[in-house]
Formats: C-alpha cells, structure tokens, sequence
C-alpha cells in the first residue's frame, strides 16, 4: 500500500463522509451546542491544524533521522522534507481534520455537559501536577538511555507539556465535557490504530523494534503507535473543546484583564520611582 493510497483510503474519504453530513445537518438546523460557540468552529480547527504541522514537524522528522521509524522508498512520492516524506505533513493535517470534524458531529448531536466539578480549581492543579509527574517518569527514561523505550518516552515527554498547559487552564471544561471528549478519544484511537496495523503490515511504514517495548496489540501494531493516537487524539479534542467552550473563552478574558493591570501597575511604579 503507498503511502497516498493509505491517506486516501482511511483519512481522505472518512473526513469527506464527515463533512457531507456536516452540510447536511446545517441545511436541518443542526449545529454545536451554544456553550461551545465561543468562536467559529471551523476557524479552530484550521488553527489547530496550523498548531500540529509547526509543534509535530521538529520530533516527527527527529523519529526518522534517529530511525525510531522509517518509511519504504518504493511506496512515497519521493518528495522528502528535511528526513520526512511529503505523506507524513499530509497526515498531521488530515490526522487534526479527521479528529476535529469527528467532535464537531459529537458535539452537534450529543451536547449534553456534565455538571461542573466541586472544586475546579483543585482540579486543574492535581491533574496538571500527575501529569507533569509521569513527564518526568519518561524524561528520566530519555536521559538515562534505556533504548526499547525511546519511542516511548520521546512520544510523552514531547506530548505532555502542552496537555499539561491544557489541563492547568480548563481541567474542569475538560471535566464537563467529558462525554463528548470519549466519545471522539476512543473511536478515532481504534480507527486509527487499526489502519495504522494495515499499514505496517503492508510495509509502508516500519517501527524499530529495537526502539520500542515490543508489545504488540492485533499482532503488529506496536503498543507505541496505539499510545500515539491516543495521545494525539487527546491533544487535538482537549484543543478544540477548551477553545471552542463559552466558558474558556470568559476564563481567558479575566487572565487577560489581570496580566493587563499587574503589567500597568508595574509600568505606573517604574516611571513612580523615576
């Protein structure tokens, strides 16, 4: 399988399918619930796509260089950018849209928000400070060179930080709209993995096992490349809904309007003391 014929198969032709029925919802007066109208929906996601190609470009093209991963020549194009096919940036792009319109039809006909957490804030603290305590869990794996788990770690100590920045905004929107995050988190992890199976077994793609735990799930997926789209996953729908969400945006505007007096008192005391 090239690697064209993969996109087109199992990426291309599944957002295609998602946006007919995006139009024909909107003709039925069908759209996100209002708590999640802070901006125009499409316009976010266009904005997290631009995010993926600039955060994932640097460590996808470091995975090939370090031959964590390595594609068939005989299956690309042959148009290369820096040690990555020109199929691979495609894939960031089409991976957030494929994710992206999959929430917004979750959104449209499953609105519904839980009730809000008892203590959000406590909330966003605990679960940003677990996750920065597994970062360091696999920073340590990095440095200390144990070599089967290099995709592995490389995979979360590059993830992490931004969920981490996520979480410690809105864990609790997260919290709220969690029924819409799984129902987009789980079906687009096992899509994925299993496209990414046939993938592999065809050979347009290979994973070093010499670079990974070696545990494989229906045979030949390697468990790193399932916790890939999980996590990948989770990054782009936590994205979306936290800046889709009315109430993120009101948080957002009050940090603003903080960060805008501490920087004005402190420009009054310097000319002050001047």
């Amino acid at each position: 399988m090239t690697y064209l014929g993969f996109l087109a198969i199992f990426v291309v032709a599944p957002i295609l399918a998602l946006w007919a029925v995006a139009i024909l919802d909107t003709r039925r007066g069908i759209g996100v619930p209002a708590h999640m109208r802070s901006w125009h929906a499409h316009w976010i996601l266009l904005a997290h796509v631009i995010v993926a190609v600039l955060y994932t470009t640097p460590w996808d093209n470091y995975l090939v260089a370090t031959r964590v991963w390595w594609y068939d020549p005989a299956l690309v194009t042959g148009l290369v950018i820096w040690y990555v096919p020109i199929e691979e940036y495609a894939f960031f792009v089409l991976m957030t849209l494929l994710t992206g319109s999959w929430l917004l039809l979750v959104l449209r006909h499953k609105p519904e928000q839980a009730p809000a957490p008892v203590n959000g804030v406590r909330l966003r603290r605990v679960s940003t400070l677990a996750i920065f305590a597994v970062w360091l869990v696999f920073a340590a794996i990095l440095a200390l060179g144990w070599r089967p788990g290099t995709y592995m770690a490389l995979l979360f100590v590059w993830a992490l930080p931004p969920i981490m920045l996520q979480t410690a905004f809105g864990a609790d929107i997260l919290w709220r709209n969690r029924r819409a995050i799984w129902l987009t988190i789980a079906p687009m992890t096992l899509y994925l993995s299993a496209a990414d199976k046939l993938a592999i077994s065809s050979g347009t793609w290979t994973i070093n096992p010499e670079q990974t735990v070696n545990v494989l799930l229906l045979e030949r997926l390697p468990l790193e490349e399932f916790l890939f789209f999980f996590i990948v996953n989770a990054l782009i729908t936590f994205g979306m809904t936290l800046v889709m969400s009315v109430e993120s945006k009101a948080r957002a505007t009050r940090y603003l309007m903080v960060l805008r007096s501490l920087f004005s008192r402190k420009q009054t005391l310097k000319f002050g003391s001047e």
